[in-house]
């Protein structure tokens, strides 16, 4: 389990990035294995969810995910039955008590944004095709109609692959070179090979949308000792 210091400071908030470390499942899938969209079988995968749950909510009836499609996509919640519905898309919002959020990632990033002010709390799945798409933004320009102010807002930028584990096609780079010629700062060129770093585009965003208080946790999810969920 790892955590961000800025969001630790929290005393309206608790979270945690997890591992594979610490769960149920048997076999192929011995972890902390949450993905329903998995074949382990959904009692373990059901119990490793209460776990989880239970790092942060004594509730596991309180938990809302999402059926995430790398989109740009983001659900408000009213209420922890609005669980009920099947969401799809790419990140969560909400201001209300005793719901526990959650995203699911390999080497794609999670990010978590708190405004301390309102106690809005928003957890994001961000790959690269969602934040290429725009899915940070999306959610920061919602907070902010909701009467956030940026220096309120602190984010934790988790787990995710390194730039030095994330080989790229120049098609990849010529796509961000389109959005923008200052994504060439992304890329770094070794040995005829092309490497992106995903967790710094992800951060150039969110400084960019005025978040000051950032955290980034450094852990290669590639990394087989950190024990994560690498593709």
């Amino acid at each position: 389990m790892f955590y961000s210091k800025k969001l630790a400071k929290e005393v309206h908030i608790k979270h945690c990035f997890f591992n594979r470390l610490g769960g149920k499942s048997k076999g192929i899938y011995e972890s902390l294995n949450c993905g329903r969209g998995s074949f382990d079988k959904r009692k373990y995968i059901n119990k490793n969810l209460v776990i989880a749950s239970k790092k942060i909510c004594k509730s596991y009836k309180r938990l809302v995910l999402l059926n995430q499609i790398h989109s740009n996509k983001f659900f408000f919640i009213k209420s922890y039955k609005f669980k009920k519905k099947k969401l799809t898309g790419d990140a969560l919002i909400t201001n209300q008590k005793k719901i526990i959020l959650g995203v699911l990632t390999a080497d794609c990033v999670p990010v978590l944004i708190f405004d301390k002010k309102l106690k809005v709390i928003s957890a994001i799945h961000a790959g690269w095709k969602g934040a290429y798409k725009g899915i940070i933004q999306n959610v920061v320009k919602h907070l902010k109609k909701r009467g956030s102010e940026t220096e309120n807002l602190i984010a934790a930028v988790g787990p995710c692959i390194s730039q030095k584990n994330y080989e790229v096609q120049n098609d990849f780079k010529s796509k961000f070179l389109k959005q923008s010629s200052k994504n060439k700062f992304f890329f770094k060129k070794i040995k005829n090979k092309t490497y992106f770093s995903l967790n710094k585009y992800v951060n150039s965003q969110l400084k960019n949308l005025g978040v000051k208080k950032i955290d980034i946790i450094n852990k290669d999810t590639y990394n087989q000792k950190n024990n994560f969920f690498s593709a």
